[in-house]
């Protein structure tokens, strides 16, 4: 740095004292902590303004990556209609415009089910005969600094429709309903909801969530439209702190169904027909301490419960209970456990149930007919679209092989004869399928359109790498077909690890910006994330976490060595939970990248997680253990928590991304982060952040800005590993 060049803002320390379990902490930043203080936000400002001024030569990258994305991108394009109660829904986009525009048209009913269930065919960009827009966002987000469409619902009858928005990018939401005759908004308003609100069947109530003083969701309220919202009835209250409370319908829509859990553990209610009057049915209770998910069905013209529960059965268990619960020594096991595929979710229609899987690290769907559910002529499952993907060589130890697709559930409603499947891959565009529940015929409804890419150009395997313990983690290894394993290519590795989420295969148009500059983009399916199963992310959580760093050191070590990267040119990447990987890895292996990309990244957990009162904190010990309470904890979270253990080494050039009014990862943390980095690197490289003052842990809002966000992020990592072109 020369003695022109932008120095760096400097907060001061101001040093603040806390002991737990006997150990005094010192924290000399903490006073960024106060989002109201002017001198703090002029500090974040100058932090802004100094990532921007030793970044401005990056300025002209940015611009050709946000006009690469937006080139490959079709801009006015539509969702394939998805039919409910005789409308056609779906979504579409404009060219120009920053949001989707939420609309429908009637429906045909001839009495022929195929012509009825056959989706209209419509032309992206030209106007649709009958269309009745419900939601513009365009319309919406006008004169808003941030927009965000949370939860729609529309009542039984179709004429009345319940959403929510944010403007502020803090999620907190207000519920409102529109009149769909009218196109109006009724004079019921409801402030401070989460996104999730349900009508019951008559259409004149409506159910919505609040939240506590942390932002967890902690109460179910009933709205009588027409009705003051001080006259509300409290349905439901959740007073654990290490319980979200959630709810949505049944699969025709007719009962209520209530959660309270958290990643280990829950418990379930019902309210049959949402009546007034009535109260809920607790199904499944807190004290068999199971972490399960329950599905009202009718099985042979009876009222029943699928369970997909981990009562002894860590990758799940799925049974058929009575409608009331009972005793779980009395239900029936309709797919059994196994330690080679993970039952990850559940629902049905009126004649099915669809059981989300995971196998061979992908997830996969499974049907299942209700006729004859739990008895001897119970039918097998089936997997539609599993033929089609190569999972040959795939094992851990094989060699490389081709890397199967992700198969998902996109809709199926509750009378439909038909299931509509989603499959994607790191380098096929995202396909929506259409199946025949009784023949098993398939149909592609649609492929995702991008413009300009000869997707033969690219190559993607899986590989495995081994970790110091012996363990082998599953890598996916994408790069331009002309780049080898020759060690010259620069190496960008991609990597989350918590909450038991899985990394799985999905096309990114933005993406191929870093490949087409001969980048190599790896992800790390770390210990902590879901790939492998349950144990997969038991090994990287609480006592077990810093397995999910070790990895992600390992998998880079492995990656290099094997000739994937060069080994002056390797950066690392990930957000949020994965942010907290960055700081760890920052830490634990500086040497093996020259620049480290952390967005919205969770660095100074262990005083988060030491403060209920924080958002979201309570609930987070059962992903990190609870250091309030246990010593152990306290001094395992204290020996990796990022702000902790920075040291006088030399870290790498390092960029956080942050935004104000995030309330899942605090800006203070970047914040914070930041200073601790330029006060004890020995290296000289710089550490900046960027905030967005007016976004939330997304960023801002809009896809226009979220391309700008990609942009920004890959030209930083191009001019860091001089790879510019």
């Amino acid at each position: 740095m020369t003695a022109s060049s932008p120095k760096p803002p400097v907060a001061p320390k101001r040093p603040v004292s806390t002991v737990h379990h006997g150990v005094t902490r010192n924290d000399n930043w903490e006073w960024l902590r106060d989002k109201e203080s002017e001198e703090v936000l002029a500090h974040l400002r100058a932090e802004d303004a100094y990532a921007a001024a030793v970044t401005a030569d990056q300025q002209p990258l940015r611009d050709a990556i946000f006009n690469e994305i937006k080139s490959r991108t079709v801009e006015t394009d539509l969702s394939v209609p998805a039919r409910e109660r005789g409308w056609w829904y779906y979504a579409r986009t404009e060219q120009g415009k920053q949001y989707p525009i939420h609309a429908r048209v009637k429906a045909q009913d001839t009495g022929e089910p195929e012509a009825d269930w056959t989706p209209p065919t419509l032309t992206p960009g030209v106007p649709v005969p009958g269309e009745q827009i419900l939601i513009d966002g365009n319309v919406e987000a006008e004169g808003k600094p941030f927009f965000s469409l949370g939860g729609m619902c529309v009542s039984g009858d179709g004429n009345l429709l319940a959403y929510t928005v944010d403007n502020a990018g803090d999620e907190r939401f207000t519920l409102h309903i529109r009149d769909l005759s009218t196109g109006t908004d009724l004079d019921d308003v409801i402030e401070d909801t989460f996104d999730d609100p349900v009508f019951t069947p008559d259409g004149m109530r409506v159910i919505y969530t609040t939240v506590d003083e942390t932002w967890r969701p902690d109460r179910l309220h009933v709205h009588t439209l027409g009705t003051p919202v001080a006259e509300d009835q409290v349905l439901f209250s959740e007073s654990d702190a290490g319980l979200w409370l959630g709810a949505g319908t049944s699969p025709d829509d007719q009962d209520l169904i209530i959660n309270a859990g958290n990643a280990e553990w829950g418990e379930t209610w019902v309210w049959p027909g949402m009546t007034a009057g009535t109260v809920p049915v607790k199904v499944v209770p807190r004290e068999l301490r199971t972490l399960h998910q329950v599905v009202p069905v009718a099985v042979d013209g009876e009222r029943r419960l699928l369970i997909l529960h981990d009562l002894d059965a860590p990758n799940g268990l799925l049974s058929l209970a009575p409608a009331l619960g009972g005793d779980p020594a009395d239900w029936v096991p309709v797919i059994g456990t196994s330690e080679e595929t993970k039952l990850d979710g559940i629902t049905a229609n009126a004649s099915y149930a669809f059981v989300g899987v995971r196998e061979d690290t992908v997830p996969r769907v499974w049907t299942l007919p209700l006729a004859g559910l739990g008895t001897p002529a119970q039918a097998p499952v089936s997997a539609p679209l599993v033929g089609d993907p190569l999972l040959d060589d795939l094992a851990p130890g094989s060699s490389a092989g081709s890397v199967p697709l992700s198969v998902g559930l996109v809709s199926t409603a509750f009378e439909a004869p038909t299931v509509r499947l989603s499959r994607a891959g790191d380098l096929l565009p995202a396909e929506i399928h259409e199946v025949v529940l009784a023949t098993g015929e398939d149909r592609l409804l649609k492929r995702t359109p991008v413009k300009d890419v000869d997707l033969s150009r690219y190559q993607v395997t899986r590989e495995w790498a081994d970790a110091e313990d012996g363990t082998q983690i599953p890598l996916t290894v994408m790069r331009r077909a002309d780049v080898v394993a020759d060690g010259t290519a620069p190496l960008v590795v991609y990597g989350y690890g918590s909450y038991e989420a899985s990394m799985d295969p999905g096309f990114g148009v933005a993406r191929l910006s870093l490949l087409d500059r001969g980048v190599v983009f790896a992800v790390a399916h770390v210990r902590g994330g879901g790939e492998r199963g349950r144990h997969w992310y038991l090994d990287g959580k609480k006592l077990k976490k810093k397995n999910t760093f070790t990895d992600f050191v390992d998998a880079t070590r492995w990656l290099v060595q094997a000739g994937w990267g060069d080994p002056t040119r390797v950066a690392a990447m990930g957000g949020s939970a994965g942010g907290l990987l960055m700081g760890a890895v920052a830490n634990l292996a500086p040497e093996l990248y020259k620049a480290i990309l952390a967005q919205v990244p969770f660095v100074d957990a262990l005083t988060s997680i030491l403060d209920p009162d924080l958002p979201l904190s309570a609930l987070e010990w059962e992903e990190w253990g609870n250091p309030i309470e246990d010593a152990e904890v306290f001094e395992y979270m204290r020996s990796y928590s990022p702000y902790d253990n920075v040291t006088d080494q030399d870290y790498p050039l390092i960029a956080a991304r942050t935004s104000l009014n995030d309330t899942r990862v605090l800006y203070v943390e970047p914040a914070k982060w930041v200073q601790a980095l330029r006060d004890k690197s020995t290296s000289g490289k710089e550490t900046v952040m960027t905030i967005e003052m007016d976004g939330g842990h997304g960023g801002a809002s809009g896809r226009y800005e979220g391309w700008k966000d990609r942009a920004w992020d890959y030209a930083w990592l191009l001019s860091a590993l001089d790879t510019e072109a």
